[in-house]
């Protein structure tokens, strides 16, 4: 995927030094048009021949309205750049190197962290402070449910993981015992 994330990178530039400090809002409608350029259908429809690049801007537009994402000016120039440039698969890396610009900027990196049980938001609270300490950065948590897990959490931060689970200690133990 070396190639997506080349062809991403100058698009996420480019709306980086236009938005200045409004990233995290327009990060959400990047997210949210990301999303929305993954479907089978809409990517059917956009490799359409017959279809002009101005169309697919009116369905794409018209569908993010409809889900209630009004787009800000910005957004929708970078959507037309990418619409007319052939470029709509590469949306979600645009999405993902933009977010990882903004954050770079404002000094937050985000965290997955995957736990075998759903996580309520007081245990996120705690969870996250440790985590901050732990890597010594701001955090912005995502949680995804693993059952493989067991039991316990994995922190994937950048390149960073904490794996906490009782399926890596089990993993261990494993090793221990056939060395």
């Amino acid at each position: 995927m070396a190639e997506i994330a080349t062809i991403a990178r100058p698009y996420a530039e480019a709306l980086f030094k236009t938005v200045g400090g409004d990233g995290v809002s327009l990060g959400a409608q990047l997210n949210s048009l990301a999303s929305l350029a993954q479907s089978p259908e809409l990517k059917q429809f956009a490799d359409s021949p017959k279809v002009k690049p101005v169309q697919v801007f009116d369905v794409i537009a018209g569908v993010a309205l409809s889900q209630g994402l009004q787009l800000d000016v910005k957004t929708g120039n970078l959507l037309r750049a990418v619409i007319d440039n052939g470029r709509l698969s590469a949306l979600p890396e645009i999405a993902t190197q933009f977010n990882a610009l903004v954050n770079a900027s404002s000094g937050v990196s985000d965290a997955v962290i995957q736990s075998a049980f759903p996580i309520d938001a007081t245990q996120l609270a705690e969870v996250s402070a440790a985590l901050e300490r732990r890597f010594r950065r701001k955090l912005n948590p995502r949680v995804e449910i693993d059952p493989e897990l067991i039991g316990g959490i994995r922190v994937v931060v950048g390149d960073e993981v904490l794996d906490t689970s009782v399926r890596a200690r089990l993993e261990h133990m494993r090793t221990a015992l056939t060395a």
